[in-house]
């Protein structure tokens, strides 16, 4: 195998990689965000993952083949290291995935916070207040029902 077949099988496996990746990508995207996430990284992980064949020539191959075709046709001995490989990235793609989750948590939580405040702001902002309730007849300054159309507290001035 020369260097330039070597270097074009890779580029197959990777653009064969990218396409089922994109095809993960759409299977997963009805799932709850924080199942959906880990699975698109081990995913990831499993067609992303090479693992060296010939330590002689620094020639690398992807650990799921590797690990499938030592396991199907019994060729080989690599399907221990292939199966570490996996492994090891695996923890460390999961490691990163929980550090860059557990530092988005209490950002997006605090950004909802403030968008629900600021949402809230707006809408008391909006209403009409008695006065102009009373100076305009028309019947969208009524402020006895709301958007869904459920009657509100009849609004009386305090004395």
């Amino acid at each position: 195998m020369t260097e330039n077949d070597y270097l074009l099988a890779w580029a197959a496996y990777g653009v064969a990689a990218l396409g089922c990746l994109l095809v993960w990508w759409h299977l997963t995207g009805w799932m709850w965000r924080w199942l959906r996430e880990p699975l698109r990284v081990l995913v990831a992980v499993l067609l992303l993952t090479p693992t060296i064949v010939d330590p002689a020539k620094d020639l690398f191959a992807p650990a799921v083949a590797i690990t499938a075709l030592d396991v199907v046709f019994k060729v080989g001995n690599n399907a221990w290291k292939a199966t570490l490989d996996l492994t090891m990235y695996s923890i460390i793609a999961l490691a990163l995935y929980l550090a860059y989750a557990g530092i988005r948590w209490p950002i997006e939580k605090k950004l909802k916070a403030r968008r629900a405040e600021r949402e809230g702001a707006q809408q008391a902002a909006d209403e009409p207040t008695l006065r102009e309730v009373m100076r305009e007849s028309r019947p969208e300054a009524d402020t006895r029902f709301d958007q869904n159309g459920d009657r509100r507290l009849r609004i009386e001035p305090r004395l």
